[in-house]
């Protein structure tokens, strides 16, 4: 029983950084998801894949895996990349790169 504390990433399909504070315990999967003969779907009998405990530091989930003997490995989060401060910096006449047409 394996579990991972990481910092979930922003989601790409979304512009908004909702979800992405909290600190995420999940267990390793223990066995492979496997197709069901009538119908196709995936599933596993491994039930623990379905938990994912949420917490506000690192610090407090590497407690809580420790206190309740679960082996665990963290994840530090990426640091984002700077973005363009608005679309008409883009345009300014003091622009340190050239344009490219």
């Amino acid at each position: 029983m394996r579990a991972r504390i990481y910092k979930p990433a922003k989601n790409s399909m979304q512009q908004g950084k909702a979800r992405t504070k909290l600190w995420l315990l999940e267990y390793e999967p223990e066995s492979p998801k496997v197709p069901d003969p009538l119908m196709g779907w995936t599933s596993s009998h491994d039930m623990r894949q379905q938990v994912a405990l949420e917490f506000d530091t690192s610090e407090e989930a590497v407690a809580y895996a420790a206190q309740h003997g679960i082996d665990f490995q963290v994840f530090e989060p990426h640091a984002p990349k700077p973005r363009p401060k608005s679309y008409s910096d883009n345009f300014r006449f003091d622009r340190k790169q050239p344009w490219s047409h």
